[in-house]
């Protein structure tokens, strides 16, 4: 029969066992990490889009057919993107907005488009806007200096050299090239000169006049 020593030392090396449940200081340990580790996952994430949208934006790649091009108009420089097939008008008219030149015929009859690249009148409408890149485009809008016309726009005012005023932009245009030119010494070759740009108004003769009245103002310049 086992004595009551027996039984002491068998209380002494049977195990005891602790309670099974979380302590109040382990739950908010493991909560706390438990926070911090979905923080640190929701944050890489946003991080990892943020990332992609900005190289995304970074290797947005052109429209095939599209470029981006640079113009220098009347002082100023133009950037856009346009189709490579855009021609110098339609540029100028839907990209820069400078509507001075016009769209006539649209296949370099009538003369209504002329403006002026590196000093030289040019046909708008048959010129790539491409091809203007790193050249000195001149529109009707360029020539005043401030509130003070330029010689030829005040001429075709004082001889009424025009009716409609559509082509009136052109005839200036080609005006003032062609006296810069050396071309307009008499009225048959300002006619001649001119010929290319066509005025359904009729007002050939004063266009004459008022070449002659702006080319020796313009000498004086």
């Amino acid at each position: 029969m086992p004595s009551q020593s027996d039984d002491d030392e068998q209380k002494d090396v049977q195990p005891q066992h602790k309670g099974q449940g979380v302590s109040r200081r382990g739950f908010l340990v493991g909560a706390g990490l438990t926070t911090a580790g979905a923080s640190i996952v929701e944050s890489g994430l946003a991080r990892q889009a943020e990332a992609a949208e900005q190289s995304a934006a970074a290797n947005k790649i052109i429209q095939p057919g599209m470029i981006a091009m640079a113009l220098q108009v009347n002082g100023q420089p133009h950037r856009f993107t346009a189709d490579l097939r855009t021609t110098l008008l339609d540029a100028l008219r839907e990209k820069i907005g400078l509507t001075g030149c016009k769209k006539g015929c649209d296949h370099g009859q009538c003369g209504a488009c002329t403006l002026h690249v590196d000093s030289r009148r040019v046909l708008s409408c048959l010129t790539l806007a491409v091809s203007a890149q790193g050249k000195q485009v001149t529109t009707v809008e360029g020539l005043a200096k401030g509130d003070t016309l330029h010689p030829m726009q005040q001429a075709f005012i004082d001889h009424d050299a025009f009716q409609c005023g559509y082509c009136t932009p052109g005839q200036i245009m080609s005006a003032v090239a062609m006296v810069n030119e050396g071309h307009a010494s008499t009225d048959e070759e300002i006619r001649e000169q001119m010929s290319g740009n066509l005025c359904r108004c009729a007002a050939y003769p004063n266009i004459v006049a008022a070449v002659n009245q702006a080319k020796s103002q313009m000498r004086r310049i």
